[in-house]
């Protein structure tokens, strides 16, 4: 396990510029939907990871590694291949076992998983509910382990912006801004960017908010202030999409879009040159109705 950043798998093979992303995107835009949709089913099924790592009682590393995970694979795949309550769900079984936090029975997932989709607005998206086997949940597990070339270690902004709130000596600061780490998940920014920047972005929103003026300590960083405000864009931008969409209303339709039987034969060809073949069996793609 590699315990410098830029000497492990995260830097030298999923820390990618815009237009990577945009490229692997083809996947679901040859479906019908725009990269608004595929920003707010994001954002969505972030909420989703949460809730489930909630109702499994899991601390937040894990739920942060967790939606690592689950964007990693719908990065290079399409969310027509994959249900995403079962990746989810696989998502949080990988990153539990990386985290060290413990077992967690099939069972109990499968528990979780039907607590978490009868919540509005889930309940609203997912209108059937559905149990998975239990052999589904582990072959999801190593599939996702499969294709992330078993790149497992995450390092994330927690650590380094605790030590920036000591240093800059604004310990009050720290929840606000560990608020905004956890939010940045839902957006693309762990793909871009390494985790201290995103950590110090999230420390000078929280600065800034508290009106507090942190411009002098800023200044005496061997730090890019560019890439800070670029990550402050992002995730402001991130903010502006997840308050103005409704998903009860906005993620159905773009769930439709996906298992448009019809649609998924005209570009199937398509699809399958832009993502990762999906191994497997039908039951467990997405079902919305």
């Amino acid at each position: 396990m590699a315990g410098n950043f830029w000497k492990s798998s995260q830097y030298q093979q999923w820390i990618l510029d815009k237009q990577e992303v945009i490229l692997y995107r083809q996947a679901d835009l040859v479906y019908g939907l725009t990269h608004g949709d595929i920003d707010k089913m994001h954002i969505f099924m972030a909420n989703f990871i949460r809730l489930l790592g909630k109702h499994l009682s899991v601390h937040q590393q894990v739920i942060a590694t967790a939606t690592v995970f689950f964007k990693r694979f719908y990065l290079r795949n399409s969310f027509s291949s994959v249900d995403p309550r079962l990746m989810s769900a696989a998502s949080i079984l990988l990153a539990s076992k990386v985290e060290e936090s413990g077992p967690i029975g099939t069972s109990k997932l499968n528990s979780a998983i039907t607590s978490v989709v009868r919540m509005k607005p889930n309940s609203e998206v997912f209108r059937a509910e559905k149990h998975f086997p239990a052999a589904l949940f582990v072959e999801c597990e190593f599939f996702l382990l499969e294709m992330m070339d078993c790149c497992m270690v995450v390092f994330h902004p927690y650590r380094p912006l605790m030590q920036y709130v000591t240093d800059i000596g604004q310990e009050d600061r720290l929840p606000l801004a560990w608020r905004i780490v956890n939010d940045s998940y839902r957006s693309a920014v762990s793909f871009h960017y390494p985790p201290y920047v995103i950590a110090l972005a999230a420390l000078h929103m929280a600065c800034v908010v508290h009106g507090q003026n942190c411009q002098q300590w800023f200044s005496e960083l061997s730090v890019d202030f560019q890439e800070i405000m670029n990550v402050t864009h992002d995730i402001m931008a991130m903010y502006k999409t997840w308050e103005s969409f409704d998903a009860g209303k906005d993620i159905p339709p773009i769930l439709h879009k996906l298992n448009d039987r019809k649609n998924n034969k005209a570009v199937m060809e398509t699809a399958s040159a832009m993502s990762a073949p999906v191994a497997l069996e039908d039951a467990i793609r997405l079902v919305a109705d």
